[in-house]
């Protein structure tokens, strides 16, 4: 939970935990949006992007500052896939890799449309 803290300014809502005190799940939120971080089990269909040597999403997250969130995001253990740049469509976006594999592609609108 830490890096998406740290990162994206994520707030820890609530934390289901398995009797040994582990994660099952937690519900977060970024900038409003509610979202749950589940375990990944032998028993679930949940596989981290390291199961398979690849993962199959990208998660868009609109923030206020992308710039700023990509270095946040860097300095929380992140690498940059692609860096912050103004498109005609009137988005500013970047992309990064969390410590787990998963994809992070950060926007704003730019009002350039």
């Amino acid at each position: 939970m830490s890096f998406y803290e740290k990162a994206f300014g994520a707030t820890e809502l609530r934390r289901f935990s398995n009797d040994d005190g582990s994660i099952h799940v937690s519900e977060l939120s970024i900038e409003g949006a509610l979202f749950h971080l589940h375990e990944v089990t032998a028993k679930s269909y949940y596989f981290s992007p390291g199961a398979h040597n690849g993962t199959t999403v990208c998660i868009g997250l609109f923030v206020p500052d992308v710039d700023a969130t990509i270095k946040n995001a860097i300095n929380a253990g992140a690498i940059e896939i692609s860096p912050a740049q103004d498109y005609d469509y009137g988005y500013r976006q970047g992309t990064v890799k969390d410590p787990f594999g998963h994809y992070w592609q950060l926007q704003q609108r730019t009002g350039n449309t």
